[in-house]
């Protein structure tokens, strides 16, 4: 099985206000992103597990045109709280470089 870094020309997590938190997902082009979208491990479910989120609370959005897959998914605790670790989120997306999709 392939790891997510194989599909994926680039990951990145960012904070997307004080209560979520995005992954976009960044293929070649629209021939790999076609080609890879649909597999299992990027499934809502897929991601969802990855992160410890209900699968009911992550949303998926496609961006063919720019070859993207956006996860958003609530943040365990409130941006700049009290026990909050990645305050821009940005070290999110390490989780998923194993990932096997």
């Amino acid at each position: 099985m392939a790891k997510l870094t194989d599909a994926c020309s680039h990951v990145r997590s960012k904070n997307a206000g004080p209560f979520w938190i995005t992954i976009d997902l960044f293929f070649d082009g629209p021939e790999t992103f076609a080609a890879w979208k649909d597999r299992p491990g990027f499934s809502v479910e897929a991601l969802a597990g990855v992160f410890g989120v209900a699968p009911s609370l992550t949303r998926r959005i496609e961006a063919p045109e720019l070859a993207v897959i956006k996860f958003s998914y609530p943040r365990a605790l409130p941006q700049g709280g009290v026990g909050e670790r990645d305050m821009h989120s940005g070290q999110q997306y390490v989780l998923l470089l194993d990932h096997e999709v």
